[in-house]
């Protein structure tokens, strides 16, 4: 193994999964190995051309994209095109893909990368765990063969942003991340045994990690503001002009001069114009919570992070608490631990290497694709 972190990005690309696609391709201490699709923020077929898109953007054609569920388990699908805008992408568009998808479904592809290395691969959820409940339902002793699962996901002791008490992936799919945390309380068959009996197990023994589960607690302490933009053009190369109009509060204009003529700048600019529009209509501010690269991010250095070790169960009935992620922080259940979740965070050193990487990779692609 090479000192890069072996990563599979499940994803729904909308917004804030296009910055951490793009933030995992400028990471240095990222290997790429694949990118699996699943309904969510649009529906599947914009969720693949997004992800087939910016990756384009990226340079990363290498990196194999796999189709995956176009609908929850159980439930029917809600998308949010008032969120992220009718193709997932705000106001940015981006190219058609110039190829397809690989032939292999999402489910499938994630149990045999994790078979084929096994120990190596860190499977990193950004949107609905329907693929990854999927993939269990194929292999139940995946999560051992797994290096480990990191999830965006769940509102564990503040408020929900889809309901009170639901934040949005756990909402589009809550039956799909209560089969995950059961696959990952359950004990690996052998040969011969009964394929996902359920046996209680020490979470946490070697082979078997904790989820480390980030939900609404410590993602939202990251916000995007213009100035960060504005960072970001600046770091790129963008004309300090150019740079500056980005950075005045209440005015992320449409990228032009310097940063319009940089692909990944332009795409980056005016998605987060939506999103920052959103977010001024509904949550008071000019900016933009952006969830996915800071899961992304603490993948790849956990010290961005505290975590606690909970038992957490999902509320898959009816009601005020449906998709609810209820974490027993006192003990009540005198239940093994079940998930890692992140407490605390740092969300200025993230920032910064935001700014930094994203930067980075935008200064590359603009030198690739600047006219001779």
């Amino acid at each position: 193994m090479s000192g890069r972190l072996p990563l599979v990005l499940d994803v729904d690309t909308g917004i804030d999964d296009s910055l951490a696609l793009l933030y995992a391709c400028a990471s240095p201490d990222a290997e790429l190995v694949a990118v699996t699709c699943v309904a969510g923020n649009v529906l599947l077929d914009a969720v693949v051309d997004n992800t087939l898109a910016v990756l384009e953007l990226a340079g990363r054609t290498d990196v194999p994209v796999h189709a995956g569920a176009a609908a929850p388990l159980v439930k029917p699908l809600v998308t949010t095109e008032e969120t992220h805008g009718p193709r997932g992408i705000g106001h940015a568009r981006l190219a058609v893909p110039a190829r397809e998808p690989a032939s292999d479904d999402a489910a499938g592809a994630i149990v045999r990368l994790a078979r084929d290395r096994p120990g190596e691969i860190r499977l990193v959820t950004l949107g609905p765990v329907t693929n990854l409940a999927r993939a269990l339902a194929l292999e139940p002793r995946l999560p051992a063969q797994l290096r480990g699962w990191t999830m965006m996901g769940g509102a564990f002791g503040v408020p929900g942003n889809t309901t009170p008490t639901s934040e949005w992936n756990v909402h589009v799919d809550p039956d799909a991340l209560a089969a995950c945390l059961a696959g990952w309380s359950r004990d690996a068959p052998s040969a011969g045994g009964a394929p996902g009996r359920p046996h209680p197990i020490a979470m946490g023994a070697p082979g078997r990690p904790h989820p480390m589960a980030m939900g609404l607690d410590v993602t939202e302490r990251a916000r995007l503001l213009p100035e960060h933009v504005a960072a970001i053009s600046r770091r790129a190369g963008a004309a300090p002009a150019d740079a500056a109009v980005l950075e005045a509060p209440d005015s992320l204009m449409l990228a032009r001069g310097s940063v319009a003529a940089n692909p990944v700048l332009r795409f980056v600019v005016d998605a987060l114009r939506f999103y920052f529009e959103f977010h001024a209509a509904n949550d008071g501010f000019y900016g933009a919570f952006i969830h996915d690269p800071f899961v992304v991010a603490a993948t790849l250095d956990p010290h961005l992070v505290r975590t606690r070790p909970l038992a957490v169960e999902v509320e898959v009935g009816p009601g005020l608490g449906h998709a609810m992620t209820v974490a027993d922080w006192r003990g009540a259940w005198s239940r093994e631990p079940n998930a890692d979740v992140a407490v605390e965070a740092d969300p200025v050193a993230f920032l910064e290497r935001l700014v930094d990487r994203v930067g980075s990779l935008a200064a590359t692609r603009g030198a690739v694709t600047a006219p001779d």
